[in-house]
């Protein structure tokens, strides 16, 4: 019980901490922000950041794990087996959505940034957070073949084509595409649609262009 709670209080300090850098890389960069404007931000001591993340590195790598919600990745993907799965992408897109705003997206580009130019932190981002997330995606993914919820097709390489999707609407949106930032609300129903029905037209649908 005692453990319990001191792993629960350490999980909310490190929370905390993840939150404050989030905020402080957004305002200052990455390379501007230290440790310090860190621990000011939340709070804390410097030295109580070092007992959570070795240096910079870690917290962003910390981030990443945060923006790709991983710890709730295996509940939101067992939904998917047990409710309507069009209701299922529908919903989870939308949540996607909604957390790259704000001070989210702005962390974000310079997360990414700095992802492209330090090996050991891209390293690590593919063999902690990307990696895992497609190892935990697949057997649901499989699960949905089985049950005749998505056609038979390559698992894996279907999960890598979505998160491009997804990324490459982001990277867009970072990049200052006009459409896609004004229709951004629009972009979880499209994919949704583009996913499960493709873009060859139904019966009935008109073939003129939007």
């Amino acid at each position: 019980m005692n453990e319990t709670f001191h792993e629960q209080v350490a999980q909310l300090r490190r929370t905390q901490i993840v939150t404050a850098a989030i905020k402080v890389f957004a305002e200052r960069g990455f390379h501007r922000t230290t440790i310090r404007h860190i621990a000011k931000a939340a709070g804390v001591a410097d030295g109580t950041i070092y007992n959570y993340f070795e240096d910079k590195t870690a917290l962003l790598l910390a981030i990443l794990d945060s923006l790709n919600e991983s710890e709730r990745r295996d509940a939101d993907l067992a939904q998917a087996v047990t409710t309507d799965i069009r209701q299922f992408f529908r919903h989870y897109f939308q949540h996607r959505w909604s957390v790259f705003d704000g001070d989210n997206l702005n962390v974000l580009r310079i997360v990414l940034s700095e992802v492209l130019v330090n090996p050991e932190l891209r390293a690590l981002y593919v063999e902690r957070v990307i990696a895992p997330t497609f190892t935990l995606a697949e057997p649901y993914f499989q699960q949905l073949v089985a049950a005749g919820k998505l056609r038979a097709m390559d698992v894996p390489l279907t999960l890598r084509a979505i998160a491009a999707t997804f990324l490459g609407l982001v990277m867009l949106r970072l990049l200052g595409d006009q459409r896609t930032q004004d229709q951004w609300d629009d972009s979880p129903e499209l994919l949704t649609t583009l996913l499960l029905d493709g873009m060859l037209p139904s019966e009935g649908d008109s073939h003129g262009a939007v």
